[in-house]
């Protein structure tokens, strides 16, 4: 039998995932250790790898075969937009994209002005403002710190992940549109979907199942 292999988003979206996994028997006990400089975890047992990668880099080794499955969050799945099979929806790490901006900006979004977008997402705030709102941006891209920008006037409003809210309120931004939820997915290389076909579905039915229960369905 062939390894499965397992692409994880480094950090917190890798520890919620293993703990899911434990619930339907799969383990990795070598990934718990803080210690370890290791690239590569085997479950020898159950014929599985899983290796730890940047989120924006997720996708791209499950596109091309390099990893069969990845965990990763929804806004990385839009804005990389790669051919894989997003196949679950794993319930954790929930968070928003989001309009953010001074609540003086909230009128000319109202209005379809012509506006500057501060993103580390621009391909979500193009398709937002684009596809859905019909609205004309100028899309600036940042790398961090997107709060800064309409504070310093590079820009009127910002699109980015909105979890607590308190970074923004804290610099005197606040949510002003939604452009959609977000969370920790499954997703699933094309050929590997059909080449592993059993394992692969019984891994999400099995998941299906523990999700089901922990939220009273």
């Amino acid at each position: 039998m062939r390894y499965l292999t397992f692409a994880l988003g480094k950090g917190r979206l890798a520890k919620q995932t293993l703990e899911t996994f434990e619930k339907i028997g799969i383990t990795c006990q070598e990934m718990k250790d803080k210690d370890t400089r290791k690239l590569i975890f085997v479950n020898e047992d159950l014929k599985l790898k899983f290796f730890l990668a940047k989120g924006p880099d997720v996708p791209t080794y499950v596109e091309y075969g390099a990893a069969d499955i990845g965990i990763v969050g929804k806004d990385t799945i839009l804005e990389e937009a790669r051919n894989i099979y997003e196949v679950l929806d794993l319930g954790f790490g929930k968070c928003r994209m989001c309009v953010c901006g001074p609540k003086d900006a909230e009128e000319l979004l109202k209005h379809h002005e012509l506006i500057s977008v501060a993103t580390k997402y621009p391909r979500i705030a193009k398709d937002y403002f684009y596809n859905k709102k019909h609205q004309t941006v100028e899309i600036i891209k940042l790398n961090g710190s997107i709060e800064l920008a309409p504070i310093v006037g590079l820009s009127e409003v910002i699109v980015d992940i909105v979890e607590t809210g308190t970074t923004l309120r804290e610099n005197g931004l606040s949510v002003l549109e939604e452009v959609c939820p977000l969370s920790a997915r499954m997703v699933v290389n094309q050929v590997s979907m059909k080449m592993e076909n059993e394992r692969i579905t019984k891994l999400i039915s099995d998941l299906k199942e523990v999700l089901a229960k922990e939220n009273g369905k």
